[in-house]
């Protein structure tokens, strides 16, 4: 009999402001340990908190954006546990009424098509601190810059059924977020980090016993805990166990998960009101006032990329993955109106993959969308063919100069005069009697061939189109 699998997603995610959720202390990455910090993020006696109005209008943000509700009341709850990197003994939470609640995000996965993913809730905290354990002699130090640090955490219905959907709900997540502007969410410094709730059970049975496996940020380890966790817990019940609930860490190296500790329930927290916040109000101008300024979302750029400019679905989705692509896109189009289509193809294809080369954002590009589109020109005037072009942008992106100057400094240009292309084909013919004689006598595939020649003496500079014409009239006999 088969198992069917159970997934809910809680991702923390780390808020891009400037200051901590309760301080004024900085938020910024990389800085010497412990120099970002104050007496109200280091949990000293008789300290309040001030709240972060930014990261409450950005949580807002977010919550429209997929759709929720936002409660105009919400309230702050005292998270309490022990832990060396949380110098209060608490953290500052949302537990009974959060600032969001009831959205979705849409995934599309190969093997069921289009879901939608439930969103129980989005709610407000602070980070802990850090602790470090490597390269300091047996000793473990703590860290506290991130203590107080603004995050959301963004907690799922137990919707998703394989490893596949969870990564497509992942990545649709973080690319909302880094589109709205929200959060950088990068994930090797810990701004989107993930804890995946997995169960399995007998189709229509009740939910199993899940397990929590904490703190992940990459997809590809998500991934590969989701099918282990899945497969360990399918083998202890195949072979007469139980599944215990708890917590788990993944082990990148070993390809592994182990034990942390029993998973905690909200009593174990022993969650209580914030005696220093008041309850947390905004009003209904407020939340329009942000629905307002809202961008264009990711999906929504999709489909006016597809029906504005004719793109492919695939071609929108590359060109969308984030907010500068599809403005560097938008302002190609802008430079080179004349041909969308090419415009997309290039760049994904040929800009894109020059620039993962050269590990550079579209951001830092060598070329500008108003260059590059003077390089769409060149080939759409048939001053250069494609395969010229390629060679064009290489030097471009080395030399930084135009298309213009390389062309006229390379001697580029395409060759379309009918007469010089003649003769080079003339002379191709008579060097090549016998594949003549084959060609005419029924071998339509040498015809390729003729063509390659005729490229080759021409050093790539004839056009294409007019090669292939003047071929089949000379080919004639």
């Amino acid at each position: 009999m088969s198992w069917e699998v159970v997934i809910g997603l809680e991702v923390h995610c780390q808020i891009n402001t400037d200051t901590k959720a309760f301080c004024g202390c900085s938020t910024a990455f990389g800085a010497e340990p412990n120099t970002q910090t104050c007496p109200v993020c280091l949990g000293m006696p008789g300290q309040l908190p001030v709240l972060n109005a930014l990261a409450v209008d950005k949580t807002i943000l977010t919550g429209l954006a997929i759709d929720a509700q936002i409660n105009l009341e919400s309230k702050f709850d005292r998270k309490n546990y022990f832990y060396p990197d949380l110098p209060k003994g608490y953290q500052i939470s949302q537990f009974t009424i959060p600032l969001v609640e009831h959205g979705h995000i849409d995934i599309t996965t190969k093997g069921r098509g289009d879901r939608r993913i439930g969103i129980t809730r989005i709610h407000m905290e602070e980070d802990a601190g850090k602790s470090m354990h490597e390269g300091l002699d047996a000793v473990s130090h703590i860290d506290l810059n991130r203590s107080g640090i603004p995050l959301m955490e963004i907690v799922s219905e137990p919707d998703m059924r394989s490893s596949d959907e969870a990564i497509a709900y992942l990545k649709n997540l973080h690319q909302l977020i880094r589109f709205l502007g929200v959060s950088g969410a990068d994930m090797e410094k810990g701004q989107f980090r993930c804890d995946a709730n997995i169960s399995v059970r007998r189709p229509g049975e009740p939910f199993g016993t899940r397990t929590e496996m904490k703190n992940m940020n990459s997809f590809r380890f998500i991934k590969q805990a989701i099918d282990y966790e899945v497969m360990r817990q399918i083998e202890v019940i195949e072979d007469g166990g139980k599944v215990i609930q708890e917590s788990r860490l993944w082990d990148s190296v070993k390809n592994e998960s182990r034990s942390m500790r029993g998973k905690e329930e909200a009593n174990d927290y022993r969650y209580f009101p914030e005696p220093d916040l008041p309850p947390l109000r905004v009003s209904q101008e407020r939340v329009d006032a942000i629905k307002a300024g809202m961008p264009e979302l990711p999906h929504q750029l999709r489909e006016r990329f597809e029906k504005e400019f004719g793109l492919s679905a695939y071609d929108a989705d590359v060109l969308t993955q984030t907010r500068e692509l599809s403005n560097w896109y938008e302002a190609l189009v802008a430079a080179h109106p004349a041909d969308p289509k090419r415009c997309a193809n290039w760049m994904a294809n040929e800009l894109l993959g020059r620039l993962k080369e050269l590990n550079k954002d579209i951001e830092h590009s060598p070329v500008s969308p108003e260059a590059f589109g003077k390089l769409m020109d060149r080939m759409g005037d048939n001053t250069i063919s494609g395969k010229i072009a390629k060679d064009v942008l290489d030097a471009m992106i080395e030399s930084g100069k135009d298309a213009d100057t390389i062309i006229e400094e390379k001697g580029l240009k395409q060759v379309t005069d009918t007469g010089s292309i003649d003769a080079m084909i003339q002379e191709i013919l008579d060097a090549n009697q016998g594949q003549v004689e084959a060609y005419r006598g029924g071998k339509d595939k040498l015809f390729g061939f003729f063509v390659g020649q005729v490229m080759k003496a021409s050093k790539g500079k004839a056009n294409p189109a007019v090669v292939n014409q003047r071929l089949k009239e000379l080919l004639k006999g």
